[in-house]
């Protein structure tokens, strides 16, 4: 049995409210670790535009770039 069967396996034995209670934290934590890759991701933008790596663009042209 796979950790993910596991842990559905394990949820399954909590109560109703022990399993809202953990889909919350994991949601939270969730949102946590997504903050800390976006802070990541912008100190490494920062870093390459201020080396000159990279230019400011509006929506419109990043879009265009994106679906070319």
């Amino acid at each position: 049995m796979t950790l993910y069967a596991t842990t559905l396996d394990a949820a399954d034995r909590l109560s109703l409210e022990e399993q809202e209670e953990l889909a919350a934290t994991l949601r939270r934590r969730i949102a946590e670790k997504r903050r800390a890759e976006l802070v990541v991701a912008v100190k490494e933008a920062r870093t390459e535009f201020a080396k000159g790596r990279c230019k400011p663009a509006g929506v419109g042209a990043i879009m265009q770039r994106v679906r070319s």
